[in-house]
């Protein structure tokens, strides 16, 4: 009862609905892959499917059937139609001459010779769509749509699948196509070339010598899909055309025989037919070409997949085995003919990292045009991880041939992607010979002159300093923690060299891997176990037989320049002291040989040249030092000022991250007064005599407002630093037409001042005092485990018993919200005592009394907030007596002891 004007619509809606179905089934297969349970044949589809979105399918037939039909038989009213349709870049004439031999090919070509595939079918998306554009093809030639239905299903459509379920969709759905423009085709006795890879299963010996001289022929084709259901469309089989026309003409003799035969001939034709047709015709499908071959190959790191598939796609496809849809781009290679089209979307990771070098330059092909669509193609996977590409290719080299590339990453979802596509300025024209020069052969169609100059003249970064990478412990929830979550005196800060660390017993070690987007310096908040040169890492391998890595060694502890190893759309890099370790995938290390070359590098890093030659090398959200290491450095001028900067600029971020009690350097919080009450002060009077008077009350706000001056002077400047060095490396490699040398507020990564978050921070540091965590008489750590020294606290007593009760009014001696009372007075004063309390509860929020709003917040937002700014690793862990705040109170982890809860218990 669906009007026909719809069924394509109810296709897609099918589609969309089994890739649904398929969702507890996929999330399953990557909650095991966490456990490292390898993907099963059975599993594959759901992991795999995903549904294409409809402009892009539209995009990648219309650009190669409809491409390949419109250069042999020009009909301008057809093109019209087709909207995604691509008209071809001004070529030389030399290019047009070739182009002109390939095109009278294609005007000999009659519509019912034309056969087009989807080797990855799914639920039949793109079929749908070849369907319809062959349709208008037949129609342009002379024959009515009803008779296209007819011959389409004859002699043009092929798809295949591993996913039995997926092939039933796509049958039904060429079947549906088939029925919209014929109404009799259901009676005509017609089946599509649609099909399930099938799996072999052995004949019998008496069922096999029947086939006579054929028999080889099926021996070979069982053998090659003993695992069809496992490798699917990328499987070859060892026949050819011939061969399976002739053991069909055996199969057909057969069950002719058997018609005149006896019953049990009548069975064994049968049998031997059931298990072999659809080997054959599966065959034919792989092993024929085709002019047109349009798929969504599936995404899925070859990694993640059974070893027997990992071993298959290895041997056969060494260029392209790190992830199925590379292998899918090789394997659509072979099915296309020589002059035929070949039509993809897949994840853009293989235009630029260093592991498809291989695969791109043994690449044959000439690119027709390209959507470079970057992440969010797709509404339904959210994120930076998924970023993909649409192209069209042709397997024979054109030299010299201008493609069409839209560039449209920057656009944030599937429907800005599909308007942007028709607007001017995000096309670009280039030759492939242009950005295939450039190391590494990336997929670098929007390069300009003087980028392609840059790697011609500049020295690659490997040159002058080698990227290195670190440590993989091979059980990071063991080894690596947050500096915090232990006692602070077992992390050691001052070895040199592994060697030294061999012969140490401390336990812990500063450890870089990547975190946060911060530039300069920052992100020093992890420790790794590493006592006797990573003794236990190498003893919990061989125990557990998981893999560990202990890297670049030679420079373990050196000064030098980290960065985020994984980022979602730019890179970060900063300052190492000498010290540290660091992680092999993210958070690697460069080591410059001077201290010249380190601050002009990391200079050069963190500007918009290097992001943009980055985005270039690899503009995945890794960034691998294979490719990091072909980085361009061209001489640097201006370089006293620019070593100035660098040194301003790490600087600057060094007392931002320390402002904040997450870093192991931190001293006092900002927002305490440098003299605190009763202390002394000098002054000189008017007549040039010395005096001195005692500080006896500060406001609050005063405070926060010298901290937000401080604050906003540091963003300020190194925002204005930023800005200077990308004007000078703009000038350097001459991009003034690509790049400008502005900063955005977003991207400057050192903070400003935010009362709301301050306000919770000096809390936070109060709750700390309370504790003996902080000391007002000490700068930094007072007790972090270890020997507990009472002479460390004078101004501020820390707690007794280790146990601040929250209630809901005032029922203990040290009652959370008196002792923060207290404190507050302690450090600012009586005097200004509760207008500083009303300056707090303002900024924290809510209605109320001053008091009744700091002692909400203990109650209700306090712990949240710790977890929030202690990465789920609380140092204060909290006891609660359930929903009604009826008792909560707070422990140190430091402080924590075998009778605590006990007391908690009996005093509380």
């Amino acid at each position: 009862t669906i009007p026909e004007e719809d069924w394509t619509d109810q296709v897609q809606i099918i589609g969309w609905l089994y890739q649904y179905y398929n969702t507890e089934p996929k999330d399953k297969v990557f909650a095991d892959l966490k456990k490292n349970i390898k993907i099963t044949k059975e599993n594959i589809p759901a992991a795999t499917q995903l549904f294409t979105p409809d402009w892009i399918v539209h995009y990648m037939v219309e650009n190669s059937l409809g491409r390949l039909w419109l250069e042999g038989h020009p009909n301008d009213v057809l093109k019209s139609e087709w909207k995604y349709y691509l008209d071809e870049a001004e070529q030389e004439p030399e290019v047009q001459a070739k182009l002109a031999e390939i095109r009278k090919e294609y005007a000999t070509l009659k519509p019912e010779e034309i056969k087009v595939i989807d080797p990855c079918m799914g639920s039949g998306h793109i079929l749908c769509v070849l369907f319809d554009v062959l349709v208008r093809i037949y129609e342009d030639y002379g024959y009515t749509a009803r008779e296209a239905a007819v011959k389409i299903v004859e002699n043009n459509l092929w798809g295949l699948d591993i996913d039995e379920r997926a092939a039933q969709l796509s049958y039904f759905a060429v079947m549906m196509k088939a029925r919209q423009y014929d109404r009799r085709f259901f009676s005509r006795g017609i089946q599509p070339y649609v099909y399930a890879v099938p799996e072999s299963s052995t004949l019998p010996e008496n069922r096999l010598e029947r086939l006579g001289p054929e028999r080889a022929i099926a021996e070979t084709l069982i053998n090659d899909f003993r695992d069809g259901k496992e490798f699917g469309s990328i499987l070859t089989p060892h026949v050819t055309l011939a061969e399976l026309d002739a053991i069909r003409s055996r199969l057909d003799m057969m069950d002719e025989m058997a018609d005149y035969g006896s019953l049990f001939e009548t069975v064994v034709a049968s049998e031997v037919a059931d298990a072999l047709r659809p080997l054959i015709d599966t065959a034919q499908a792989l092993v024929q070409k085709y002019d047109v071959v349009v798929t969504n190959p599936p995404y899925l790191s070859i990694g993640s997949a059974n070893k027997k598939l990992n071993e298959f796609v290895k041997k056969h496809y060494p260029d392209s085995k790190s992830d199925f849809y590379a292998v899918f781009i090789e394997r659509c290679g072979k099915m296309t003919r020589t002059n035929g089209y070949q039509a993809m979307i897949t994840q853009h990771t293989w235009m630029f990292l260093s592991r498809y070098e291989k695969m791109r330059k043994s690449f044959n092909g000439s690119f027709i045009n390209m959507i470079h669509l970057g992440a969010r193609a797709f509404d339904e996977i959210s994120g930076e991880v998924v970023q993909t590409v649409a192209f069209v290719v042709i397997p024979s080299r054109i030299t010299n041939y201008s493609a069409n590339y839209i560039r449209l990453v920057d656009y944030q979802n599937e429907l800005f992607k599909e308007k942007e596509y028709f607007k001017k300025e995000n096309r670009f024209v280039s030759k492939q010979s242009r950005f295939m020069s450039i190391p590494g052969s990336p997929v670098a169609y929007w390069s300009s002159q003087n980028v392609l100059n840059a790697f011609e003249n500049g020295t690659p970064l490997k040159m002058i300093a080698l990227p290195r990478v670190g440590i993989i412990t091979g059980n990071n929830e063991r080894f690596i923690k947050y500096w915090y979550e232990i006692v602070f005196n077992d992390i050691i800060f001052s070895i040199q060299n592994y060697e030294e660390s061999k012969q140490s017993s401390f336990k812990w070690y500063p450890y870089n891997k990547g975190g946060s987007i911060r530039n300069w310096f920052g992100n020093r908040e992890l420790v790794v176990w590493f006592c006797y040169g990573g003794e236990d890492i190498i003893d919990n391998a061989k125990e557990t037989g998981c893999f560990y890595f202990l890297g670049a060694q030679d420079v373990f502890f050196k000064e030098g320049i980290t960065w985020n190893g994984l980022a979602s759309n730019k890179n970060s890099f900063r300052f190492s002291p000498s010290g540290s370790l660091f992680d092999s995938n993210k958070g690697p290390m460069l080591f410059p040989k001077s201290k010249k070359e380190e601050l002009g590098l990391l200079a050069l890093f963190n500007t918009k040249v290097a992001q943009y030659f980055l985005n270039i090398l690899n503009p995945s959200i890794s960034l691998q030092a294979g490719d990091f290491e072909k980085l361009p450095i061209l001489p640097l001028a201006k370089d006293d000022i620019v070593l100035g900067l660098c040194k301003e600029n790490i600087d600057c971020a060094k007392i931002d991250w320390d402002s904040f009690e997450t870093s192991w350097d931190f001293k006092k919080h900002p927002l305490i007064p440098q003299l605190r009450l009763g202390s002394e002060t000098t002054f000189i009077d008017r007549d040039g005599k010395l005096g001195s008077f005692s500080v006896t009350s500060h406001r609050l706000a005063n405070c926060f407002v010298e901290w937000q001056k401080a604050a906003d002077d540091r963003f300020n400047q190194l925002k204005a630093n930023e800005e200077e060095l990308n004007r000078i490396f703009i000038d350097i490699y001459g991009l003034q037409d690509e790049l400008t040398p502005e900063v955005e507020d977003k991207d400057v990564t050192v903070r400003k001042a935010d009362l709301p978050r301050d306000i919770k921070s000096l809390i936070s540091y109060a709750v700390g005092c309370m504790f003996g965590r902080y000391s007002l008489d000490v700068d930094g750590l007072a007790y972090a485990g270890g020997d507990w020294d009472s002479s460390k606290y004078k101004t501020f007593l820390p707690d007794r018993d280790g146990i601040l009760p929250i209630c809901d009014d005032e029922y203990f001696d040290d009652d959370i919200v008196a002792r923060f009372i207290s404190f507050i007075e302690t450090v600012y004063g009586s005097e200004t005592l509760e207008e500083n309390l009303r300056f707090i509860a303002d900024a924290l929020g809510g209605k109320g009394s001053a008091r009744d709003m700091i002692r909400n917040y203990f109650l209700n937002g306090f712990f949240a907030d710790h977890c929030k700014i202690y990465q789920k690793r609380p140092i204060y862990w909290l006891f609660d007596s359930g929903r009604k705040n009826g008792f909560k109170c707070l422990v140190y982890i430091h402080r924590y002891a075998p009778d605590t809860v006990a007391r908690i218990r009996t005093d509380y």
